[in-house]
C-alpha cells in the first residue's frame, strides 16, 4: 500500500484499474474493425474518452485522475504529433487529386506491361504512390479501382494483384516521412544523450535499407507468381479511359519533399515546400484547377487544403483520447510496473532479446487493436522506448523494430486486419459494376501480400544476427558500441 500512494493517482480496490481507459479502447477497436468492418478514427476516438471518463469512476483521486489526463494529452509528444498530422493532411489530399494513379496505367500501358511484369509495377506503383501521400487507406480506396481493373485485364493473378496493392499501401505507411505511422513511432523514441525525440528524416534514412530489401524480394515474387490470367478483350479502350501523363508530373513535389526532409531535418519545412510545389505543377500542368485547392461548393467549404485538414482530425483526436489514457498509466505507476515487469524477464537482459521483445509486443499489440498500425505503435511505442533504452539502443532502431513488426503479419492476418477488410470492400463494387473481374477472399488476399511477411524475415535476420544494430552515442550520435 505505501508503495502506491508515491503516485498521484489512486484507484479503489487496485491500481490495476488504470487499464480501463486502454482496455475500452480496445474493445472499441474489436468492434469496429473485426466485427463489424468498419474503419472509423472517429469512432475510436469516441471509444477513447468513453474510456477515460469511465475510468474515472474507479479513481479514488478523481482530480489527480483528470490532471495525469490533462497531462498526457498537452505532452510535447502528443502536441507534436497532433499538428504534424494536421499539417501534412493537406500534403496527403493534394496527391490524392492530383491523378497519380492515372499517370501510372498510361506508363504501364506505353511499356507493354501485362501479367507478371505488370503486377511487378502495381506493386513499385502502390509504394511510391503511398510514400508520396503517406496515407495506406488512401493508397488502398484510390489505387484499387484503377490499377487493380486494369492488371486484371493485362493478365494478372487477382490475388497476387490485390496481395501487391495491399504491400505497397504498407510499404508506404513503414516508410513515408508523412506516414501517421512513422510519425508516431519517431515521436515517442527518445534520445537520452540529449534533449527531444528522434527525428523523422533519420529515422527514415535509417529503416531504408530495410524496406528496399524486403521491397526487392518482394518484386521477385510478383513478377514470377502475379501473372497466369488472361488478357481481356476490349482491354485497350478501358485502360485509355483510366490514363493521364500528367500524372506522373506530380511526383515532382515528392521529390521535393523528401529533398528538403532529408537535407533539413525539418518536417515543416519539407511539407510546405511539398506543398508549395504540388499546387505550382498541379496548376500549371492542368492535373487540378485553383478550385481544387480551396473553394466554396453548395455553401460548404472544399478543397483539399481544407478536405485534407478535417480529414486528420478524426486521428488527432484519437491520438489525444490515446496519450490522455498513457497519462494515467504513468502517474499511477502502472506504466513504470508493466516496463520493469517486462524487463526482468530473461529475454530483457540482453539487447537481442530486448529488440525481440519490442518485436512480439509491436505484434501482439497490432492484432488486439485489429491491424491498426498507428494504433498500436501509439499504444505499444512508451514500452518500447523504456525497454530499448535500458540496452542503449539508438531511437532510429527502436522506431524501426516497433513499425516493422507491426506492419508484418499482424497487419494482414485475414480474420482481423483493417487493411484486409479495406481492401475487400473496395474490391467487391467493382466486382458488381464489372463482368471481368472476380471476388477475392480475404485469404486470397493475404497469401498475395508478400512484402509484409519478407519484412519480418528480414527485421528477423536483424535482430538474430546483430546486422546493423546501433546504439546511442554522446549527444545523439549513432555508434555500434554500447558504452553502457
Amino acid at each position: 500500500m505505501k508503495e502506491q500512494k508515491k503516485y498521484p493517482v489512486e484507484f479503489r480496490g487496485s491500481q490495476l484499474f488504470a487499464f480501463i481507459p486502454m482496455i475500452i479502447f480496445l474493445i472499441f477497436c474489436v468492434v469496429y474493425f473485426v466485427i463489424f468492418k468498419v474503419f472509423d478514427m472517429n469512432a475510436l476516438a469516441v471509444g477513447g474518452f468513453v474510456g477515460l471518463l469511465v475510468g474515472a469512476l474507479f479513481a479514488k483521486t478523481y482530480d489527480e485522475y483528470w490532471n495525469a489526463a490533462l497531462g498526457g494529452i498537452g505532452s510535447s509528444t502528443s502536441v507534436s504529433i497532433v499538428v504534424i498530422l494536421l499539417v501534412i493532411g493537406m500534403f496527403t489530399k493534394l496527391m490524392a487529386v492530383s491523378g497519380v494513379s492515372y499517370g501510372f496505367v498510361w506508363l504501364a500501358y506505353k511499356i507493354g506491361m501485362n501479367g507478371g511484369i505488370f503486377t511487378g509495377f502495381t506493386f513499385l506503383a502502390s509504394c511510391l504512390i503511398t510514400t508520396a501521400t503517406g496515407s495506406s487507406i488512401g493508397t488502398l480506396s484510390t489505387v484499387f479501382p484503377i490499377l487493380y481493373p486494369a492488371g486484371i485485364l493485362m493478365g494478372g493473378n487477382p490475388a497476387v494483384l490485390s496481395g501487391a496493392i495491399l504491400s505497397g499501401a504498407i510499404f508506404g505507411d513503414n516508410l513515408a516521412p508523412i506516414s501517421d505511422v512513422t510519425i508516431a513511432s519517431t515521436t515517442n523514441q527518445r534520445f537520452r544523450t540529449k534533449e527531444g525525440n528522434a527525428d523523422i528524416a533519420g529515422t527514415v534514412g535509417y529503416r531504408l535499407k530495410y524496406a528496399l530489401t524486403a521491397g526487392a524480394l518482394s518484386f521477385v515474387f510478383f513478377v514470377v507468381l502475379g501473372g497466369g490470367g488472361t488478357t481481356q478483350n476490349g482491354a485497350e479502350e478501358i485502360l485509355q479511359a483510366n490514363m493521364d501523363p500528367r500524372g506522373l508530373i506530380m511526383l515532382l513535389p515528392v521529390i521535393c519533399l523528401l529533398l528538403v526532409s532529408i537535407k533539413t531535418q525539418n518536417i515543416f519545412k519539407a511539407v510546405t515546400t511539398g506543398l508549395v510545389s504540388g499546387i505550382m505543377i498541379g496548376v500549371a500542368s492542368g492535373a487540378f484547377g485553383l478550385d481544387a485547392i480551396l473553394s466554396i461548393q453548395d455553401g460548404n467549404a472544399a478543397g483539399f487544403i481544407y478536405t485534407g485538414f478535417t480529414g486528420m482530425i478524426g486521428i488527432c483526436l484519437f491520438c489525444i483520447a490515446l496519450f490522455g489514457a498513457m497519462g494515467i498509466l504513468e502517474k499511477s505507476g502502472m506504466m513504470n510496473q508493466m516496463i520493469q515487469s517486462i524487463s526482468d524477464s530473461p529475454f530483457a537482459k540482453s539487447a537481442r532479446g530486448a529488440e525481440l521483445l519490442i518485436a512480439a509486443g509491436s505484434m501482439l499489440t497490432t492484432v488486439l487493436v485489429g491491424g491498426v498500425t498507428s494504433a498500436s505503435v501509439l499504444t505499444f511505442g512508451p514500452v518500447a522506448d523504456e525497454l530499448g533504452a535500458k540496452h542503449n539502443i539508438h531511437p532510429y532502431r527502436r522506431a524501426n523494430i516497433l513499425t516493422g513488426f507491426a506492419n508484418s503479419f499482424p497487419a494482414i492476418l485475414p480474420f482481423i486486419s483493417a487493411f484486409i477488410f479495406i481492401s475487400v470492400s473496395v474490391i467487391e463494387p467493382l466486382v458488381e459494376e464489372s463482368s471481368y473481374l472476380t471476388a477475392v477472399t480475404p485469404m486470397q488476399i493475404f497469401s498475395g501480400a508478400f512484402y509484409p511477411m519478407l519484412l519480418f524475415v528480414v527485421l528477423l535476420i536483424s535482430i538474430l544476427s546483430g546486422w546493423d544494430r546501433i546504439y546511442e552515442g554522446e549527444d545523439g550520435k549513432i555508434t555500434k558500441i554500447n558504452n553502457k
